[in-house]
């Protein structure tokens, strides 16, 4: 990221917050005003069959005005959405708007009208601090049930690292609060003495009344990244850590029995860390933050998880951390990137599934959506799929490319048991990812038989290049396959 272009563009982008803050005092009736109710239409990737549009479904959730032509709101609110619009408070009419920004790893949202005339006037939300263990908070929002505007108040109870549902393997900063956040709430603003402390995004089944809200910290870091006009994502310390409550074990790594420090469980290969740290240094500070045994340092008066030191920070920004290895104290300071293949274990939205069609085969990159369409019996696949990051097989395997189906067909009729494996060369060549495949199934000058080794199989499938045309064009016919292949974008992303 170009920080100078990103402190640029931030403060113009920020004006509006600034301006706020001279505006007269705001009322309840001006912040109830600001508050919209936000309709979606949906349409979502069908993985079973890539070539086909998917399925359409619809919902419903809230926003706020945050800046002129500004709508504030959460990203699983208007994920994979084909149609997005506004109704203000007492009106029935609907605007037409889209998505600006979209963050699936904090599941945030940035909206704007087609015509922004209907909302001069509005009241833009300002933004406040985290808000105290204890103190009453209070979410607005259009949740099921009616269709006017709704106001519940909570006290806030916990403030927590934990998982954001969205994406399944992002975690954050959050609120929780004793006030439901049911369906519809989503992306309503959680107020405080006047002033946005949270966004409501998310509850918890297994309770009464609690829900849970994106506190500022985490808003803030959103809209300064989109600052220069493009979402950079979430950076990535690239360790995993371990407590250090066992006596013996800190005995054994020549810890001081002072009640600070946690064991290096792993390091991510290409990460940050990788070559500096080792698996069994223990951390002991990390950008001058001591690091208790439960993994957790003290942030505004609060003991957040070490993570989000990090959590703050971008592409580029450097973090000091201190540790011992073998009882010798080093201190190292490191430069903070993101991690893209990781994301292969995230949830994937708006995106077209990538395939390819060929004489009966469908070959498709393995990532979490495909993973949970198919299930995947086959024990090498989930091992692949699990280690694909522990193992850096990211080096050898741009994309996994699993042969997902096999479909019916004279020429496909002795190719049985192959559904759901790896595919690992063709035509002698190791397939790096599903565009290598393409062209290497669809090669202009072919041997006389094309082989596929699968993972696992000593046998490889064995296909006669003259068949290929006229089996593409009968099968895909019988089958309803209009298109042979969707490459999109061969590079991981969120």
């Amino acid at each position: 990221m170009n920080r100078l272009l990103l402190f640029g563009s931030l403060t113009a982008f920020l004006h509006p917050f600034a301006l706020a803050q001279d505006q007269p005092a705001t009322t309840n009736a001006d912040i109830y005003k600001s508050v919209v109710r936000i309709e979606c239409a949906t349409q979502s990737a069908d993985y079973r069959t890539p070539w086909n549009s998917g399925r359409f479904g619809g919902g419903t959730g809230s926003g706020f005005m945050i800046g002129p032509n500004q709508f504030m709101t959460n990203a699983h609110v208007v994920s994979n959405a084909n149609r997005v619009l506004i109704t203000r408070r007492g009106s029935a009419r609907k605007h037409p708007a889209r998505v600006v920004h979209i963050a699936h790893d904090c599941d945030l949202a940035l909206l704007e009208v087609e015509d922004e005339a209907p909302f001069a006037g509005l009241k833009y939300l300002d933004f406040g601090g985290v808000p105290a263990l204890e103190s009453q908070v209070r979410a607005i929002g259009y949740p099921v049930g009616g269709d006017r505007i709704s106001v519940t108040r909570g006290v806030v109870s916990r403030i927590d690292f934990r998982p954001y549902s969205h994406s399944r393997v992002d975690s954050h900063l959050v609120v929780q609060i004793d006030a439901a956040i049911n369906p519809g709430n989503s992306g309503g603003p959680v107020l405080q003495d006047g002033k946005v402390v949270g966004v409501a995004f998310q509850g918890l089944r297994q309770a009464d009344n609690t829900g849970y809200m994106i506190p500022t910290p985490v808003i803030k870091r959103f809209l300064k990244d989109i600052g220069d006009g493009n979402y950079d994502r979430y950076v990535d310390l690239g360790v995993t850590e371990f407590p250090l409550f066992n006596p013996a074990m800190r005995k054994a790594l020549q810890v001081p029995d002072n009640g600070l420090g946690v064991m290096v469980a792993s390091v991510l290969p290409t990460g940050p860390c990788d070559g500096v740290m080792e698996p069994g240094d223990v951390l002991l500070s990390i950008d001058g933050n001591p690091i208790d045994n439960a993994g957790n340092i003290e942030v505004d008066g609060e003991k957040v998880v070490l993570h989000e030191v990090v959590e703050r920070k971008f592409a580029g920004d450097d973090v000091t951390l201190q540790f011992l290895r073998r009882g010798e104290k080093k201190e190292v300071t490191i430069k903070l990137k993101a991690f893209p293949h990781s994301r292969i274990y995230a949830v994937r939205y708006g995106e077209r599934p990538r395939f390819v069609f060929f004489a009966g085969l469908v070959f498709q990159p393995l990532d979490f959506n495909l993973y949970s369409t198919y299930g995947f019996d086959s024990p090498r696949v989930r091992k692949i799929f699990q280690n694909y990051v522990q193992d850096a097989l990211f080096k050898e395997r741009e994309d996994v490319v699993v042969l997902t189906r096999v479909e019916s067909d004279r020429l496909t009729s002795f190719i049985t048991g192959f559904n759901g494996t790896v595919v690992d060369e063709i035509n002698g060549q190791k397939v790096r990812n599903l565009r290598h495949a393409h062209e290497l199934l669809y090669a202009r000058d072919q041997p006389e038989f094309i082989t596929i080794k699968c993972n696992g199989f000593p046998r490889p499938i064995v296909i006669p290049s003259a068949e290929v045309e006229s089996a593409n064009k009968r099968i895909m016919k019988q089958n309803g396959i209009f298109r042979s292949h969707h490459l999109g974008d061969s590079q991981p992303s969120s």
